[in-house]
Formats: C-alpha cells, sequence, structure tokens
C-alpha cells in the first residue's frame, strides 16, 4: 500500500522560509516523477514544481527563483524548499508521486 506523509507546512510571515517533506512508502520511489501542486481557495489545483528520476527540474512561473525541489532517493523523499514566501503562496500544498499517488496535503499561510 503506497503511502505518502507530508510534514513542514505552517504559518510564516512574508519574506520568510518553509521546507516542505513528503516520505513516501509502498511504492519504487526512484523511478517516478516527483512534485508539489497547491490549491488555495477558490482557485484549481496548480502544478508548483517537479522533478524527473534523473533530476531535471520544472517550476511555475509564479516561483520561479524563490522555489527548490529535490528529492533524496535514499530517504523515499522528496522536499520543497520554499523562500521568498508571498501571501500569495497560501494554499495546501500536496505532493505527488508518478502519475497518481497523491499525499494528504499540508497547509501553508504567509500573512502579509
Amino acid at each position: 500500500q503506497v503511502q505518502l506523509v507530508e510534514s513542514g507546512g505552517g504559518l510564516v510571515q512574508a519574506g520568510g522560509s518553509l521546507r516542505l517533506s513528503c516520505a513516501a512508502s509502498g511504492v519504487i520511489f526512484s523511478i517516478f516523477r516527483l512534485g508539489w501542486y497547491r490549491q488555495a481557495p477558490g482557485k484549481q489545483r496548480e502544478l508548483v514544481a517537479s522533478i524527473t528520476s534523473g533530476g531535471s527540474t520544472n517550476y511555475a512561473d509564479s516561483v520561479k527563483g524563490r522555489f527548490t525541489i529535490s528529492r533524496d532517493n535514499a530517504k523515499n523523499t522528496v522536499y520543497l524548499q520554499m523562500n521568498s514566501l508571498k501571501p500569495e503562496d497560501t494554499a495546501v500544498y500536496y505532493c505527488i508521486v508518478g502519475p497518481a499517488y497523491w499525499g494528504q496535503g499540508t497547509q501553508v499561510t504567509v500573512s502579509s
């Protein structure tokens, strides 16, 4: 059974930083593309960042230069380092492993 456990969300002031983690079990982690999505109230879920099995990364324009996605295959964990946070980054953040394995979501709130 695949299980994804997210952590690291919380409340932070604008300009601050947070690091999200998503630990996976029950899946051959290293072969999959990984990603982080977010969903703000009243908005559609959007892709924030992704990383392939080979380490190539892709970012939404809104987070380029501020967020960094990384993976540790030995720990079956994907990370999202978020710097220079803005109030518009407030959302529930979800990790995804492969095409269909989703985490439960973690709330990130950025106050102005």
